[in-house]
């Protein structure tokens, strides 16, 4: 029986030779030179020179939290349809998470947003699932409404500066996409990339955020004392000090200890310099070849890749959803896919659903948009190095197993 695990990260001779070029030339294994070399791959990629790497986007989000004083009391509007991080940096730095629908591309419903804001809201974290952008004119324009604009109640300088809910997105699923000609990471206020083991750049563990803020801040500042506040508020890293005669720091502030190590930001850095001309096309080709298939089925429900805008996936997920199956049928066509070997998955279990929120009074029946997408999604292998052998049989694998649920 043939294996076909769900994910596998690039670990090839490139990501090789870059590692033994940290352990053997530099000899440095936490932030450091490669951190910094990866943030300019990012930013030159991107088109934002303003890239900090830190140790996960979990930590990413929660370090922008802290820099916009979002803490007890206040809300931050989340989609309920997405990984439980989103929600969990607000509730770790002690404000509530505020979730609403989402709309048939799996992103948030700007439509929903407006009545879920209060005086009390913060920021907003829409995010683009499986790499697809959200619609982030549409959000600018809800949060423009001078009705909304009347209820914001700063708190601090920044926000004060801002006058305004921030929107942070969590793009997560999205580097490598774009939005109407924009990359993701220049769009919203601020972005913040997953640099986690399964998505399409990989450090292992780690985050990029990246600043794209608007007129009144003083971005070089802002993006200098990001940097600090990932060190515990300390002014020089270890290998700044660690350079002949540069042993004196300061602590400025309450910082957290988020930094990314070199020994992370090689793998990614291997990766980084090759994903444009390499391996995103390399991903797109296999989100295509599983369009063309399933395409011929009216029991196929595709995910969004693109549109004549100029918006245009990541191609991080393959979300393919099984038109009018509830979640046993789901379940059993999975089942059957894993039993000839084929990794495959659901993203997500809506928060809802999940004991944490629902011991804190969340109830899916309030997002019936979103429990419909989740009952019969199926996300099928998307990396790189999937061969066109293992893609048919991949394909084939589904299509059986569909067939064999509905006869039942």
């Amino acid at each position: 029986m043939t294996s076909i695990p769900f994910s596998l990260p690039v670990i090839d001779q490139p990501v090789i030779d870059e590692m033994m070029d940290t352990l053997t030339r530099t000899g440095w294994l936490t932030s450091g030179p490669k951190v910094r070399a990866l943030e300019e791959e990012i930013a030159k990629f991107i088109g934002n020179p303003r890239v900090l790497c830190v140790n996960s986007w979990t930590s990413g989000a929660m370090l922008m939290m802290r820099w916009f004083n979002v803490g007890p009391g206040d809300e931050v509007i989340v989609p309920a349809y997405t990984y439980t991080a989103t929600a969990l940096c607000a509730m770790n730095m002690g404000a509530t998470p505020v979730m609403v629908d989402v709309k048939d591309d799996f992103t948030i419903d700007p439509a929903k947003i407006k009545a879920a804001v209060t005086e009390r809201t913060k920021m907003i974290l829409p995010v683009d699932i499986g790499g697809y952008p959200c619609d982030y004119d549409a959000i600018a324009d809800v949060l423009a409404d001078p009705e909304l604009r009347g209820k914001f109640r700063a708190n601090g300088k920044r926000q004060e500066t801002l006058g305004r809910i921030l929107v942070l997105a969590d793009a997560a699923h999205s580097l490598g996409a774009t939005y109407r000609g924009r990359a993701c990471g220049t769009i919203a206020d601020v972005t913040v990339f997953s640099l986690h083991s399964v998505k399409n750049i990989t450090t292992g563990e780690g985050g990029a955020i990246a600043l794209s803020l608007p007129d009144g801040f003083d971005h070089d500042a802002e993006y200098k004392y990001l940097r600090v506040m990932s060190l515990n508020g300390q002014t020089k890293s270890a290998f700044e000090k660690n350079q002949p005669g540069a042993w004196r720091y300061d602590i400025i502030d309450q910082g957290l200890k988020v930094n990314m190590p070199d020994l992370c930001a090689t793998v990614g850095l291997a990766q980084m310099r090759r994903y444009k001309d390499s391996l995103l096309p390399e991903r797109k080709a296999i989100f295509k070849y599983y369009v063309d298939f399933f395409s011929r089925f009216d029991w196929a429900v595709l995910p969004p890749a693109g549109s004549a805008d100029g918006t245009e996936s990541s191609y991080h997920l393959f979300l393919l959803r099984v038109r009018g199956f509830d979640e046993a049928r789901r379940d059993r066509m999975i089942q059957l896919i894993s039993e000839t070997g084929v990794g495959v998955n659901v993203h997500y279990i809506p928060m809802a659903m999940l004991t944490l929120f629902r011991n804190r009074g969340y109830r899916i029946k309030d997002y019936p948009h979103c429990f419909d997408l989740y009952q019969n999604e199926i996300s099928l292998p998307i990396y790189n190095k999937l061969s066109e052998e293992k893609l048919a049989v991949i394909c084939q694998s589904v299509a059986d197993a569909y067939q064999e649920t509905v006869k039942g």
